[in-house]
Order: C-alpha cells, then structure tokens, then sequence
C-alpha cells in the first residue's frame, strides 16, 4: 500500500511519540533492531499520544473489560507503529509483517486472548492492506506484565529497499 502514513492520518490515527520509562525504569536493549531485511520489533505496550503508559491497568477478565483490552492492543500497534517510523524513517520500507505474538495479562479463567489481540491485527490490517499487513500470529495469557499493562505485543516485518 503506497505511503502508509497518509493512510495512517486518513484513519485519524496519530503515532506517540517515544515511550517514557517510568522512574527508576532503564531500558538497555532496542525496541526496533534492523538485520538485513527483517526489523525484529520488541515488546511494546499501549501508549498515549505523549509516549506515557497508557491505563487502564490490570488483568483482563478481572479489572479490564475484553473491549478496553482491545483498544490497547489497538494502542499498542500505534506504539509499535510510531518505533518503526522513528527507526525505518518510512513505514513504506515495511513489506510484509511477518509474525506477532500478543501477551494479554490475563485473570484466571479468561480465555479470550485471540480477540484481544485482534484489536492489534485489525488495526494493522487497516492502515498496510490485507497482503502487507496479513501476518502469522500467537495470542497467549500470561500471569503477569510489566508495569501491569493489560497487552504486550512483539513483532516482526519484512522490509523492502
């Protein structure tokens, strides 16, 4: 799809600015590393416009509604979205998102991961098109997230010259 970010301000999206770790709080890894034509993207959480961690905060199924779960993970792709911007310098250079593996901090019991993270998948699939922005996916519930986010998502693209 010819230039995403025309699509991305077209959808009315806006992509945050850098994450703000929160005090104390010292990142020593990338969250975008390019090998050769792969971006390997790490985990990234939901965010707000200003780079902040974005709330509600807490497990899905207990203290978080499977809709505020969603749009998280629709959050989280703007993250993701706004690294991949700063680190590529064009979102255009994405030629295929290759796979994505959604964490949702689940209560026990809630089984619904897979329509959390469609939150991420649908909103990726809306701004790249369903042949670039198709990709192979996990969803999986996990006992605890940093900063007690409800999602955390990786990810990897292939990218183009």
């Amino acid at each position: 799809m010819a230039n995403v970010e025309e699509r991305i301000k077209a959808l009315g999206l806006i992509l945050p600015q850098p994450l703000k770790a929160p005090p104390g709080v010292v990142f020593p890894f990338r969250f975008i590393r390019v090998s050769g034509t792969r971006a390997f993207i790490s985990g990234h959480g939901p965010t707000n416009a200003d780079g902040s961690v974005a709330a509600p905060f807490g497990k899905v199924g207990r203290d978080i509604s499977l809709e505020q779960a969603q749009t998280a993970a629709r959050l989280t792709a703007l993250a993701i979205l706004g690294s991949l911007q700063r680190a590529l310098g064009d979102l255009d250079r994405i030629g295929a998102w290759n796979r994505v593996f959604g964490m949702v901090n689940s209560a026990p019991g809630f089984n619904r991961q897979p329509q959390v993270i469609n939150g991420f998948s649908d909103l990726i699939l809306d701004v790249f098109g369903p042949t670039t922005g198709a990709h192979a996916r996990s969803a999986v519930g996990m006992a605890e997230l940093p900063f007690d986010i409800p999602v955390e998502i990786e990810a990897e693209v292939e990218l183009v010259a």
